[in-house]
């Protein structure tokens, strides 16, 4: 049975929204929820339209139908730069960073909505986030283009940081990057939801790392919600032990055995 998620907390809310590019339909009819202070994962391969979510919600993208509400308000079909001022910040697949800009001047590019006046506190949370990634104040004077694939996921995460977020939509973090900088990675997002109350939405192809950092997890096939629960139930269901984990149940002398087999990460 589905858990369903008090409503009480709801900070954003998709209800049946639809979304295409030109005569494509990449989301038909998505409805998802996320808990304020929450970690919340949605889960599927290539193509099944988890992007196209998050850019639905920051409003690269307008739906087709449906609506989107952050805070009791609907936010569908507004200007990604008021989303932002907004508290909802994007950080994109492929980081996006500006190569030829410095770490530190990436970093205040993320506080390019923010007051001017707001230099001293801009400065602060500069070094707060250094605080995150120690390897980003080493290297706060190089080009951001010559980072490493991780470290500039780092500063991609950073730089949105210093956008002061009430929501971060994160798309596919661990892509491209090793066991361990993956690891890393999420260990730092689960810091930036406990210590400082942002709510997180990430989109993964890497089930395994998501269930286990995130409380909530939605499953997209082809544009749709097939699956929703705690990350706890659906770690234990046994399509998502198959076709997810990457795990294949044997019977072995009547009794319940899991082997591993290959598949999608």
């Amino acid at each position: 049975m589905t858990t369903v998620m008090p409503t009480a907390d709801i900070v954003l809310q998709l209800n049946n929204v639809e979304a295409a590019y030109g005569a494509v339909k990449a989301i038909r009819g998505v409805s998802l929820s996320v808990k304020e202070g929450s970690i919340v994962t949605v889960l599927g391969s290539n193509g099944a339209g988890k992007s196209t979510i998050l850019k639905t919600i920051s409003g690269i993208i307008d739906p087709l139908k449906g609506n989107i509400v952050y805070r009791g308000e609907p936010i569908q079909k507004r200007d990604p730069a008021w989303v932002v001022r907004q508290g909802i910040v994007h950080v994109p697949e492929g980081r996006e960073i500006f190569p030829l800009l410095t770490v530190r001047e990436n970093l205040v590019m993320g506080a390019y909505t923010r007051p001017s006046g707001e230099r001293e506190e801009i400065a602060r949370d500069i070094d707060a986030v250094y605080g995150y990634f120690p390897i980003l104040r080493e290297r706060a004077g190089q080009e951001a283009g010559l980072l490493s694939g991780g470290q500039q996921q780092m500063l991609a995460i950073s730089r949105a940081l210093l956008a002061r977020p009430r929501i971060m939509l994160l798309d596919e973090p661990s892509l491209g990057l090793s066991p361990l900088l993956t690891k890393e990675i999420f260990e730092i997002i689960v810091r930036i939801n406990r210590e400082r109350g942002v709510t997180l939405l990430v989109v993964e192809q890497n089930a395994r790392i998501a269930l286990k950092y995130a409380d909530y997890g939605y499953v997209l096939e082809i544009g749709r919600i097939v699956m929703e629960d705690t990350c706890a139930a659906l770690r234990e269901k046994e399509d998502i032990k198959e076709f997810y984990l990457g795990m294949k149940e044997t019977g072995v002398r009547g009794s319940r055995r899991w082997k591993k087999k290959k598949t999608w990460r």
